[in-house]
């Protein structure tokens, strides 16, 4: 475990960006219905990186894979089925409904920081 202030910040930046697309562009439909998805996958691997130094593409891999049973639990309102059905913000956390589209947002944003990752191991 060694904390890198670089990835934490980046995590920061893209949650409160997420928090911008929840509050602020709601009502756009793309940014809130795709976007979103794709910048959650990031969030979730700088915050990881940000604490512990993993190989990055098992790291991407295990995202991808831990955002595709978190999507097809929705399937099964795994939310509703704990307990959480009143509590907004888990709900919101844990989403209340199956999209294949939504497991091709989170695809997109592993390729996206796969891509990135290529690009950072060319510098060195």
């Amino acid at each position: 475990m060694k904390f890198n202030l670089k990835y934490f910040l980046i995590a920061v930046s893209i949650f409160l960006l997420e928090v911008l697309i929840a509050t602020k562009l709601k009502d756009i439909f793309f940014v809130r219905a795709y976007l979103g998805d794709v910048f959650v996958v990031m969030l979730m691997y700088y915050f990881i990186k940000a604490f512990f130094k993993l190989d990055a593409t098992k790291l991407i891999i295990g995202i991808f894979v831990f955002s595709c049973l978190i999507e097809f639990l929705q399937y099964f309102h795994f939310g509703e089925l704990l307990g959480f059905k009143e509590n907004r913000i888990v709900m919101i956390v844990l989403g209340n409904s199956f999209s294949w589209i939504d497991i091709l947002c989170y695809f997109a944003g592993c390729v996206i920081l796969f891509l990135i990752e290529v690009r950072n191991l060319s510098k060195v």
